[in-house]
């Protein structure tokens, strides 16, 4: 049985890492297989690149060699956790994704979006999420939650407004194409009913009875 690939997306501060977590947890409590997983990172070579990405330190960072950087990070990546997960039949959640990449180099940075689909359509070898969740906030919240949470601000959370509300727009324009594998899921709301609208959205494409009857038989 082929696993599920579902991606969390959306500006910093929209709260994904913890709607990923709650339906994480809320899969794991009904018994189904699963891996959780983030980007940049997930792999030894994946952590390395991220602390180049994000480390202010490296303000010097042209975006074509950003967008080369997030790419190289996916494609070890891909190989080796999330396809892997997939062939064992697991559920995999990802924070972030190839549409991190077009909307934050893409729409934020101004490089073609259609460069950046062909480069990381090499990365990944065609591997496509079954379900996007792009979690949409205001850019201004985002970074006030971002500002109250106590932590040091990463080198890309540390752009103008300006971009941000660029990246914001590139999901919800990505999101908008193909409305059929993407949820904008509205998180200026209660992290509850946010929850309660993403586990729906993932029901309706996760094959439950398939994932049941799989863990019954090991």
């Amino acid at each position: 049985m082929k696993g599920k690939f579902i991606v969390f997306e959306g500006i910093d501060g929209s709260g994904k890492t913890t709607q990923l977590n709650l339906l994480a947890e809320h899969l794991t409590g009904r018994g189904f297989p699963l891996r959780t997983t983030r980007e940049p990172g997930g792999t030894r070579v994946g952590e390395q690149i991220r602390e180049i990405l994000l480390n202010p330190q490296y303000g010097e960072l042209v975006p074509l060699a950003e967008a080369f950087l997030y790419a190289a990070a996916r494609a070890q990546h891909v190989a080796q956790v999330i396809l892997p997960a997939l062939t064992e039949g697991k559920i995999v959640l990802c924070d972030r994704f190839i549409d991190s990449s077009l909307a934050y180099q893409g729409f934020g940075r101004g490089l073609e979006v259609g460069l950046l689909k062909q480069v990381n359509l090499a990365a990944t070898g065609g591997l496509v999420p079954d379900l996007v969740l792009v979690l949409d906030f205001s850019c201004e919240y985002g970074m006030d939650r971002l500002n109250r949470s106590g932590r040091k601000i990463d080198r890309i959370e540390s752009e103008t407004g300006v971009f941000h509300r660029r990246v914001r727009n590139g999901f919800l324009a990505l999101a908008a194409c193909n409305a059929s594998r993407y949820r904008v899921i509205d998180t200026c709301r209660p992290v509850g009913q946010v929850h309660q609208d993403i586990v729906r959205a993932a029901e309706e494409v996760l094959d439950l009875n398939a994932f049941s009857a799989g863990n019954n038989r090991s």
